[in-house]
């Protein structure tokens, strides 16, 4: 049952609504919409920001998939490839593809963005609404909770979000938020602004041809070198058609915590704050101009995801403890942390955000 108060103006809530039979909120105030899907991982499948009529977010050719309505799984894969629909997902704790921990085993980016949260409208006025949706996975004893806000006046979601260790044990997580952009926003291509140093390819990944950089090479942000020897920047996302190419590599060394991706031409951009101690990496996931062939992309994406991340490679969380990246919550620990995604026009390029959301131009 919805509880949310019936307003046409100021900001708004509602979950009076279900998508392919999943829980929906929906928060808007005068210059965002941001549709979000309880009943799927807390998935946000929209943030349009309304001046421009422009959703920022990935949207899969196949679209949103319900995981409650039995279609079949990759045994390889796992759930996640064959439920993704685009969007901004909460991947937590495994980042990568299948992997086993202490007898729990994993497919990709498991567990909780495929299933159910619990939600409840905490705040429904005017001047603020807010949604605390939360879950627990079906496999390990975490409890996580997410709180997302708007007011008037702002481009700018705020998510507060924390994790618990629930368990008698210490425990080892690698949390993401796998954030993917895609058209109308990418059509004419843009530009990426962080505060980083470091830039670290992936290594060889079976069925990932042809690739835009130098697999495992280390670079100083944003260069890197190109398989043919040149050097690329990989702050330039190419335009729809102009370079058919997937990759992935990890954005090291930042010296704060937020990025910016601007399209130049239609000068509008969206960007994401973030605790930098925390999400000490971002990861960068490219299918260009339909470059992935076969199956799960055949041929059709041309996205660009920037995704905080706790620890890396994309190797699961069996490889981020090896290497000393994945996080360990003592029994009964929490972590919490606050995430601001925002939108913003008439900028070419973004010299930072700062906490409270403003955008700074570069001059």
């Amino acid at each position: 049952m919805s509880y949310a108060l019936p307003r046409n103006h100021g900001c708004r809530i509602s979950d009076a609504w279900t998508y392919h039979g999943m829980q929906t909120v929906i928060l808007e105030n005068e210059l965002l919409r941001v549709v979000v899907l309880a009943g799927k991982g807390s998935d946000i499948i929209e943030f349009r920001y309304k001046p421009r009529d422009l959703d920022f977010m990935l949207q899969m050719p196949a679209g949103v998939r319900n995981p409650n309505r039995g279609l079949l799984s990759s045994p390889t894969s796992g759930a996640f490839i064959d439920y993704y629909g685009g969007g901004w997902n909460d991947i937590l704790p495994n980042g990568g593809p299948f992997s086993t921990y202490q007898g729990a085993e994993f497919g990709q980016h498991g567990e909780i963005s495929l299933i159910p949260w619990e939600h409840a409208i905490v705040e429904d006025t005017p001047e603020r609404v807010a949604v605390r949706l939360w879950v627990r996975p079906i496999r390990t004893p975490f409890f996580v909770e997410k709180t997302l806000s708007l007011t008037p006046g702002r481009a700018a979601l705020v998510i507060d979000e924390r994790v618990v260790n629930e368990g008698g044990q210490p425990m080892h997580l690698m949390w993401g938020q796998h954030i993917a952009l895609g058209r109308p926003f990418l059509d004419e291509g843009a530009v990426i602004d962080v505060p980083a140093r470091g830039f670290i390819v992936n290594d060889v990944m079976d069925n990932y041809e042809p690739r835009r950089f130098q697999v495992n090479a280390r670079s100083a942000w944003p260069h890197a070198p190109a398989p043919d020897g040149s050097t690329a920047d990989a702050s330039i996302i190419p335009a729809a058609g102009a370079l058919a190419a997937q990759e992935m590599a990890y954005i090291t060394e930042l010296t704060d915590g937020w990025y910016a991706v601007t399209n130049a031409a239609r000068r509008v951009g969206f960007g994401v704050r973030f605790d930098p101690a925390l999400f000490r990496y971002i990861w960068y996931w490219q299918q260009l101009d339909g470059a992935g062939t076969g199956f799960p992309w055949w041929g059709r994406l041309h996205t660009t995801a920037l995704e905080p991340w706790t620890s890396y490679p994309t190797g699961g969380l069996s490889e981020a403890i090896a290497n000393g990246s994945a996080i360990r919550l003592a029994a009964g620990e929490a972590l919490q942390t606050r995430f601001l995604a925002v939108a913003y026009e008439e900028i070419e390029r973004v010299a930072g955000i700062t906490p409270e959301g403003a955008v700074l131009p570069r001059t």
